[in-house]
């Protein structure tokens, strides 16, 4: 068992560096590993702030809004990647206002003039929108000024980590394994990357529990259209059929992505689980562990929360 006090943090996504960077701003020193910094799927989200198919409320509720408002703050920088976007949330039939709508200052219902054609319900918000590439590239600067160290290496067991005196397991879809949790599954998703013909508003389709997703996320010289979610799906090869649908599915909500220049695609498996875990654990050499997982198509959303409550159930074992 070592006595070195260094916290080592698995997993390279948007969960392992907002926690390593929780951690270190919190005076504890972190090391984290992963094959992949940033993680890919991290990479290929949207991302717009919003708890989508994730539970338990309770919890969930909490974590959203420490998120939300740090992601409110992180908007006054363009260097972050984050923005305060309004845009509107749209249904085929009539749509009911979802839980974390109590969150949001400002929503309210849509006009009918407000949505596209076939919608019949619909919701106008403002939340934060997150250019996942530059996000995360902030992220990992700020772990690395804050004094953290990192190492891309592929971790198969915690045991193999030998230079912490703390373990935080935030490995994404890979944390399920780590933890022997068969729970864990993957859900595919892809979006396509284009060229943005002058949206400056996003859009999305309450579509249930549908593979076939439909959002329209500007950044600014891009926007990241969607999507799919492939449930027990964990390839990250790009689909082309699946990305042609994608745009025009689109395309049918806004004329103008018709002609849009492809810029890519970016494909991730979201790592789901019937309920997020955040909670303490330890391996049976005594070493402390932590889990922070499950996440799904949630990990933006809850990431600063989920952070915070690592750190305090870290200061707390300390």
């Amino acid at each position: 068992m070592t006595t070195t006090g260094r916290i080592v943090i698995v997993g390279g996504g948007v969960t392992g560096l907002t926690t390593g960077v929780a951690l270190l701003e919190a005076g504890l020193p972190v090391h984290l590993v992963s094959a992949e910094i940033p993680g890919p799927t991290s990479v290929a989200a949207g991302a717009m702030w919003g708890p989508y198919l994730v539970e338990p409320w309770s919890k969930v509720r909490r974590w959203s809004l420490v998120s939300l408002d740090v992601f409110r703050a992180l908007s006054g920088d363009p260097a972050t990647g984050v923005r305060m976007v309004s845009g509107v949330e749209a249904a085929r039939d009539a749509m009911p206002a979802p839980e974390w709508s109590t969150l949001l200052p400002d929503f309210r219902e849509c006009t009918p003039e407000e949505l596209p054609a076939g919608f019949q319900g619909g919701h106008r918000f403002t939340v934060p929108l997150v250019d996942m590439p530059v996000y995360l590239q902030y992220l990992l600067r700020r772990f690395q000024e804050a004094g953290g160290t990192v190492l891309r290496r592929h971790v198969s067991s915690l045991d193999e980590i030998d230079d912490g005196s703390v373990i935080v397991n935030c490995a994404g879809l890979g944390a399920g394994e780590l933890a022997a949790d068969k729970s864990v599954r993957p859900i595919r998703g892809q979006h396509v990357v284009v060229k943005n013909p002058g949206i400056s508003e996003f859009f999305s389709e309450d579509t249930g529990l549908s593979p076939d997703l439909l959002c329209i996320y500007p950044h600014g010289e891009t926007a990241v259209l969607g999507g799919t979610a492939i449930d027990g799906e964990a390839s990250l090869q790009e689909d082309p059929v699946a990305a042609q649908a994608i745009v025009e599915r689109c395309a049918a909500v806004e004329p103008r992505l018709v002609n849009a220049e492809v810029v890519g695609s970016r494909i991730g498996a979201r790592p789901t689980r019937p309920e997020v875990r955040v909670e303490a654990d330890s391996r049976l050499d005594g070493i402390p562990v932590f889990h922070n997982y499950g996440h799904g198509g949630s990990g933006v959303t809850l990431s600063w929360g989920c952070a915070e409550e690592i750190v305090q159930l870290v200061t707390a074992a300390r």
